[in-house]
């Protein structure tokens, strides 16, 4: 193993070279933000860009950064639009030593940002969002989506269903499954992956969008109302969630029949509707909640140490999309340590960070020492799997917390890897690129 490493090692510093790329002289590693703090989704921008910002400044403050080398934290402002969120990608991949990785958090975005990433040679995390197809790792070589993609999520959800609530997949014939989506590239995903497995299931399934940034449903709900289907689902963001939540219970929709997407689960979608928000659910892929030693040490050493980027949120921190943008800090942290590891170095480039996705293992002994036993599940990437685990729970809101109601649900690969394949290749034939081989 060592010696596969060192010949990696040796192969990415001859393509170094012979592109003429300079390794970074600064010593602190440069992590963007793609922050929204404005703008109609800021209520769910900013819980995430804390919990990001604040597992990079514990790391700095409380163990001198990654392998002793800072992290430097760069955000810039993208109010989640497209085109504010290139201007941020080119405005920051060369700030200091250069950029080591993007987490765009934004469908729209990613899919803007794919095919700069080989030219650039930065790796992409679309952590649980943007493109499904960038799975297939000998096609999306820079493109990261673990621990799971839309299409993943709307299989295990529908599975859920099946399974867990009514009693076996058979008892899915003759179903009204409706998904209400937010009408963007984000929200249209995993219309695809529902529409085949209402062909292999026999249950009937409708999709309505919502227009953004979604304040407008009336016309969607007395729709659900005349219509009467047996479950809904929900692709939404922002304040399009809490509208949702709030129109399903004027016309009375039972709320343990209505299912969001991970980004349609948060406190900030639940509480505005008050006790009628009670027993709705959502996919989820980590806990809530802040009863984890982590946390302790980011109230000590961040928000104590008045070192917090927004010292006001102290007593949100364990927030669903706090936890969401912390996990995702954990695992882009883990990588870069990953990639310090296999290339021998404390400055790496973002190739080498590349590398680190690629060959990132955040298993359970790991969690533990992180402070995260029991937070998530555990993360093991390879040159062909970018998903990594594709597992996903359900969780429910009992009017003051979220609560996990499901042991984590794999979904129904025999529907998804075709679609993946299916799409992986036009993009290949697309652009031109020739698809690895991954030992």
């Amino acid at each position: 193993m060592t010696r596969r490493l060192a010949r990696l090692g040796g192969a990415f510093a001859a393509i170094l070279l012979a592109g003429g790329l300079a390794l970074p002289a600064s010593a602190d590693l440069v992590v963007p933000s793609m922050d929204y703090r404005t703008g109609p989704y800021a209520p769910n921008g900013i819980p995430f860009a804390n919990g990001w910002t604040d597992y990079f400044t514990l790391l700095n403050e409380r163990d001198g950064g990654i392998n002793g080398q800072r992290v430097q934290v760069v955000p810039c402002e993208t109010a989640y639009n497209t085109t504010q969120g290139v201007e941020c990608y080119e405005k920051t991949k060369t700030e200091g030593s250069g950029a080591l990785l993007y987490q765009p958090l934004s469908t729209g975005i990613t899919y803007q940002l794919i095919p700069k990433a080989s030219v650039d040679r930065i790796p992409i995390h679309s952590m649980g969002y943007g493109r499904t197809s960038a799975a297939n790792g000998k096609v999306f070589e820079w493109v990261f989506n673990f621990p799971a993609t839309y299409w993943s999520q709307a299989s295990a959800l529908v599975k859920y269903i099946g399974d867990n609530r009514l009693g076996g997949m058979d008892k899915l014939k003759g179903q009204k499954i409706y998904l209400v989506y937010h009408n963007s590239a984000y929200g249209k995903e995993p219309i695809r992956t529902l529409e085949a497995l209402a062909a292999k299931h026999g249950f009937e399934f409708r999709a309505l969008a919502v227009d953004h940034p979604g304040q407008e449903q009336k016309a969607t709900w007395l729709q659900i109302r005349r219509e009467q289907p047996d479950w809904v689902l929900m692709w939404g963001w922002g304040v399009m969630n809490q509208v949702a939540i709030k129109e399903a219970a004027s016309i009375r929709f039972p709320m343990d029949k209505f299912i969001g997407v991970w980004w349609s689960g948060s406190e900030n979608d639940v509480k505005p509707a008050g006790d009628d928000a009670k027993g709705y659910l959502s996919g989820t892929f980590h806990a809530a909640g802040a009863d984890f030693p982590v946390h302790r040490d980011i109230i000590k050493h961040v928000y104590d140490a008045g070192k917090a980027a927004d010292p006001a949120f102290k007593d949100r921190v364990g927030e669903v999309l706090y936890n969401r943008g912390l996990v995702a800090a954990m695992w882009a942290a883990e990588a870069i340590r990953t990639a310090m590891a296999m290339h021998n170095t404390k400055a790496p480039t973002a190739a080498q960070v590349r590398d680190g996705f690629e060959a990132l293992d955040v298993n359970e002994a790991r969690l533990k020492e992180l402070g995260l036993e029991g937070f998530t599940i555990p993360v093991k990437i390879t040159c062909d799997n970018h998903e990594g685990p594709r597992l996903v729970a359900v969780q429910q809101w009992d009017g003051t917390k979220w609560n996990r109601v499901s042991d984590y649900i794999s979904p129904d690969m025999d529907v998804i890897q075709p679609l993946i394949d299916e799409d992986a290749e036009a993009f290949a034939k697309e652009n031109g690129i020739t698809p690895r081989t991954c030992q």
